[in-house]
């Protein structure tokens, strides 16, 4: 156990499968109080237990990021429960555990697109929203969005992923420069081609091994490999660095 984040509360989108599981354990490894917010109920439920389990404390609360009441009751149940917001990670998104169609543009339909955005990108600003006023009452905070390296090379058949996940660069850039007066940071984490699967089929495996092969570091990337970025940025150690991306991808895209 650390103590980085210790007494600090941490919320966690999407938190009840794959990274962002991983991300819940991790941040409470180093003293964080965690809540796991996310639209799957049984898995909330489960991820918080398990943080119990690893003797942390943990919230669970049913969250739909794309709804803004929902997000509202999110941070209030936070608040109600722990009496603060210290971190936001912005980690829901439809893609791993909610598929998305792999075509064309021509083959994706407009409903399709709407929902994509609607998570991936609404939800960010919604989740941004509910937390700062605690956040700015406090005079500090953490807010880290997860992108994705698909947002700086593209990934064909997949435009609208790809394209909500590059606005999330442009969004944390932005609310950097809005909220760094109030001592908050706002950072953005792009992963590469991740195994987030808890139980992935021959299909995902192969799917990911496809990266490896552009990487410097050549092997499967794991949740495990992003909690330290997750880490830094939630943590004092990087109080000085607000409105910056991240790339974790075993060195895929160099820049």
């Amino acid at each position: 156990m650390g103590t980085r984040l210790e007494g600090r509360v941490a919320i966690v989108t999407g938190g009840g499968h794959g990274i962002g599981k991983a991300y819940c354990r991790a941040l409470a490894r180093e003293g964080a109080r965690v809540v796991v917010a996310e639209i799957d109920p049984k898995a909330a439920d489960e991820t918080s237990a398990l943080v119990w389990d690893e003797g942390s404390e943990a919230l669970a609360v049913p969250t739909d990021v794309a709804d803004e009441a929902s997000t509202r009751a999110m941070a209030q149940a936070t608040v109600e429960r722990f009496g603060r917001i210290d971190v936001l990670v912005n980690n829901a998104a439809v893609f791993a555990t909610i598929p998305i169609s792999r075509v064309p543009i021509e083959e994706i339909s407009v409903a399709e697109w709407d929902r994509v955005m609607a998570v991936n990108l609404r939800g960010v600003f919604l989740a941004c929203r509910a937390v700062l006023p605690a956040m700015k009452a406090a005079g500090s905070g953490r807010i880290i969005n997860i992108s994705s390296g698909t947002a700086f090379n593209g990934s064909a058949t997949r435009i609208h992923y790809v394209a909500s996940k590059a606005g999330i660069l442009g969004f944390t850039r932005t609310l950097a420069r809005e909220v760094g007066p109030h001592g908050i940071t706002v950072n953005a984490i792009a992963p590469g081609s991740t195994l987030s699967e808890e139980h992935p089929s021959d299909e995902a495996v192969r799917m990911r091994l496809g990266s490896v092969h552009g990487r410097a570091l050549a092997r499967l990337e794991l949740p495990d490999d992003l909690v330290g970025a997750v880490i830094f940025f939630a943590s004092d150690e990087s109080a000085f660095i607000t409105g910056q991306t991240l790339v974790v991808d075993g060195g895929g895209f160099m820049h």
